[in-house]
């Protein structure tokens, strides 16, 4: 079907939200098994000790560790505002910021960073200035915590955006007059998967919140097909997407068809849907792609291709670009956790 859809649903007694867009599987969120701290979470955490040579820290948290980079200023036992940038591997401390925002579905409050801003994505001139007066109007202009207004304020009632702005406003003072204190404490949680499809996605076509919705909307069957590792490709060509404990491998194939005219053909319509890859199966860090042989002077217009399918994500991700042996490298932020055997 044509449009968008958002289901919110449950996996395994965890929360869950997928969107679709024209029938097909443009995102999706499952709630974590554990009880790891989720990306976005707040804590007042105590400086422990400095990392030498790496200028980071780390930092103590309720029943575990953290690790703040670009660390100054700072001394063991020190209290601050810490907040959660992504998973932590296995083994090692939750990656954490001291540069802490609040962020909902129309604003974001951005402590020590004053001023009123709009997403350059909203062009319209008034609608700009009708925003930036709802942000005046809600928290003033003095003070030493800024505000921008997100994309999806473009499309808010006047009331619905100053009530967000007003509450996100009180939680951000709240939570910055509790920084100080001896011990750990988480003081806001990060969002589940319900909460971040609301605050995240665009307004849909229609909004599915009833039991089963999966099911319904054959999510259930897209969601199975992810946690396999083989990647159908236009053609007859394929890709597999197998993560490791060091990387996530890429390997591209064009199947029965060896010319490099198909092998290109297979290298594009995996380059173009390598962001929706990867963000549907949750997975970040490292990434190698072994494209399907194609004539070398093929290379700068398949970055091309890579650079523009990448623009349009939402996770940070860097391209590294080609490697000696011919191999494609990116680097991806590790906002979730990966989509397989039961996890995420």
């Amino acid at each position: 079907m044509k449009g968008s859809v958002i289901a919110l649903d449950e996996i395994a007694g965890r929360k869950a939200a997928a969107r679709l867009v024209d029938g097909k599987l443009d995102d999706v969120l499952v709630d974590p098994a554990d009880d790891t701290p989720r990306p976005g979470a707040i804590f007042r955490a105590i400086c422990d000790r400095p990392v030498k040579g790496q200028g980071g820290m780390f930092v103590r948290l309720p029943g575990g560790s953290g690790f703040l980079r670009g660390a100054r200023g700072l001394k063991p036992g020190q209290a601050l505002l810490v907040q959660v940038t992504g998973w932590a591997e296995e083994g090692k401390a939750v990656p954490v910021t001291d540069r802490v925002l609040f962020k909902s579905r129309y604003a974001i409050v951005t402590p020590g960073a004053p001023g009123v801003n709009v997403s350059r994505r909203i062009r319209d001139e008034e609608a700009r200035v009708r925003l930036k007066e709802i942000a005046f109007a809600a928290i003033g202009a003095a003070g030493e915590t800024g505000l921008i207004l997100r994309s999806e304020a473009e499309a808010g009632t006047d009331a619905a955006i100053a009530g967000d702005i007003e509450t996100l406003n009180d939680l951000a003072q709240a939570v910055l007059g509790d920084a100080e204190g001896r011990d750990p404490e988480l003081l806001v949680d990060g969002p589940d998967a319900h909460e971040l499809a609301w605050r995240d996605w665009p307004t849909p076509d229609i909004l599915a919140d009833a039991p089963g919705s999966f099911a319904e909307h054959g999510i259930d069957e897209m969601i199975a097909d992810l946690r396999g590792p083989r990647v159908p490709l236009a053609g007859g060509a394929f890709a597999f997407v197998e993560p490791t404990r060091a990387l996530v491998a890429v390997d591209v194939n064009t199947g029965p068809d060896s010319s490099p005219a198909a092998g290109l053909k297979a290298n594009i319509a995996l380059a173009r849907d390598l962001p929706r890859q990867l963000r549907c199966r949750g997975l970040g860090g490292q990434v190698v792609v072994d494209f399907a042989p194609m004539p070398k002077k093929e290379r700068r217009g398949l970055e091309q291709v890579l650079r523009a399918a990448f623009k349009a994500d939402t996770v940070e991700t860097a391209l590294a670009g080609w490697t000696p042996l011919g191999l494609y490298e990116l680097q991806r932020k590790r906002e979730r956790r990966p989509l397989g055997g039961g996890e995420t």
